[in-house]
């Protein structure tokens, strides 16, 4: 029996299950809730436990040690965030909060009054999935291919949030906790069919950096109850299903896919029952609360954990939003200080600088490096193994493919042109034959014009709309024409320059150096 004293605030649908099993820890003193009828039905089942209907009561409890928070999901960061600052440890059901700032303010004020604050992913605490996580961390199924989890049922049916945020968060942790890792790309679709606000079925895909993926399925529209979680590795596979008799819950299916005259055949094995000692998860979960208050040990699922789940709730969310559209975790964190348009895709291993805006439909492809305070606009595609410079402007309908590099200032006008391969064909792959194309700092492409692969612009050059640029440019040139020819010199501010060379916006003095070279005098 636990030394320390507990409140559940919220005694609901999930609280009150709460409620019964941290009366068996003996850790339950206090049940809070706003409907007194349902205080009064608890203060007959449980006649040593206190009953409140003010949460200041539970707050200024000095007995109490700690909360647990099971109202809706839009109270949580509010009610826990006033728990943590009375000085109370904090458990809070699923989701911990609906916004990523609020985990974020949660967690800090929890680790600066040293008090503990955990997620009820209840999952987590199922022996069966504790079994089943030993067993994918003692690499007996190999290496981890594919994970997918199906949560379908008929009902509950709830209003105040879709299926993604009520059923698919326990199985977005065990994926996480499986793999070790986040995703680095989400993609989610959803049906709404009885509430036109409401999603009713959502499938969500994962992809992470190992190469494993995933997907989950949730529904409260099905005809008959399934929670099943299917590990798929290259030496065996595992199935958890919770809807099964305990001993065969977890199986084990040794198959392996072997190649014979460079051809895949499938081995089929018998399925191996694993023994677990059977316990209630919500107790283990409850009892594990209670431990970590009095050991000072981090939760298994503690704010952290549930600040993960959250990001790819909201990423799930953001994809279903925009009618399925790839969603990057990883970009977001690298670009936290740009401004990426909802309807942009950025790939995975590409970095953008501080200050930086992508706007509509626009695709950052992989190991692109975008530097600070750039601008590009619509329908711009940048990449793969392409960097821009610092202070770029890229206009709409450009695309800065493989083995164009932008130094800092350039301006692309819009639709103009870069070429890769000098001679292309459809039917005929030359990706190996790029050429590279260099275009200095300041530099500026006019509208239609068109660069051909293979040669550099010099700084601060200015090339003429529509024209096509077939050979090297030098530093301030004006160009025009097709194929392109220096008709004069351009100022660093932009300014055509007189024969004197002496910028009348400006004041810039330069000096030619032979017929085709010009400096800027010091």
């Amino acid at each position: 029996m636990s030394e320390l004293k507990v409140a559940v605030v919220g005694s609901g649908y999930w609280g009150k299950n709460l409620v019964r099993n941290y009366d068996r820890t003996g850790a339950l003193k206090m049940i809070c809730d706003t409907n007194a009828e349902t205080l009064a039905s608890f203060k007959e089942q449980y006649p040593e436990v206190e009953t409140v209907l003010s949460y200041a009561d539970v707050l200024s409890n000095d007995e109490i040690g700690g909360i647990i928070i099971a109202t809706p999901a839009e109270t949580h960061f509010n009610l826990a965030k006033e728990a943590l600052l009375s000085g109370k440890h904090v458990y809070v059901e699923k989701p911990l909060v609906l916004d990523e700032k609020e985990a974020e303010d949660l967690i800090k004020i929890a680790k600066d009054k040293d008090l503990i604050l955990m997620v009820g992913h209840l999952l987590q605490y199922h022996p069966i999935f504790v079994k089943l996580r030993e067993l994918v961390e003692s690499g007996e199924l190999g290496r981890i291919n594919y994970i997918y989890s199906n949560r379908l049922n008929l009902g509950k049916i709830r209003r105040e949030e879709n299926i993604l945020w009520s059923f698919a968060p326990h199985d977005i942790s065990m994926i996480l906790s499986l793999t070790g890792e986040e995703p680095e790309k989400v993609i989610a679709t959803g049906g709404n069919y009885l509430h036109q606000h409401i999603a009713d079925v959502t499938t969500t895909h994962l992809e992470f950096p190992s190469g494993t993926k995933a997907h989950i399925f949730v529904s409260w529209l099905h005809p008959f109850k399934e929670q099943k979680l299917v590990v798929v590795g290259d030496e065996k596979m595992a199935v958890f299903d919770d809807t099964q008799p305990w001993e065969d819950k977890l199986l084990l299916y040794p198959h392996k896919v072997e190649w014979e005259n460079n051809i895949p055949v499938p081995n089929k094995a018998d399925a191996e029952r694993v023994e677990v000692p059977q316990d209630e998860p919500l107790f283990l979960e409850c009892k594990h609360f209670l431990d970590c208050i009095e050991s000072k040990v981090l939760p298994r699922t503690d704010a952290e954990e549930g600040l993960r789940v959250l990001k790819v709730l909201n990423a799930a969310q953001k994809s279903m939003n925009n009618k399925g559209c790839e969603v990057l975790m990883d970009c977001e964190d690298k670009a936290a200080s740009a401004q990426v348009h909802e309807t942009a895709v950025v790939d995975a291993g590409a970095v953008i600088g501080a200050g930086t805006k992508i706007w509509h439909f626009s695709h950052v492809m992989k190991n692109t490096t975008i530097g600070e305070n750039c601008n590009l606009g619509q329908n711009v595609v940048a990449g793969p193994d392409v960097t821009i410079g610092n202070g770029c402007k890229i206009q709409n309908n450009v695309s800065v493919y493989k083995g164009v590099t932008l130094e800092d200032d350039v301006f692309c006008g819009p639709s103009m042109v870069f070429t890769n391969v000098f001679n292309p064909r459809a039917h005929v792959n030359r990706m190996n034959e790029v050429r590279e194309t260099l275009i200095k700092k300041g530099a500026s492409l006019g509208a239609n014009s068109t660069i051909v692969c293979g040669n550099t612009v010099g700084s601060y050059a200015f090339i003429g709309a529509g024209a096509v640029v077939t050979r090297d440019v030098p530093d301030y040139a004006l160009m025009v024409g097709t194929p392109a020819k220096r008709i004069g010199w351009v100022c660093e501010c932009g300014e055509i320059l007189p024969q004197s060379l002496e910028c009348v916006s400006c004041n810039n003095k330069y000096e030619e150096e032979g017929s085709n070279s010009l400096t800027l005098k010091k």
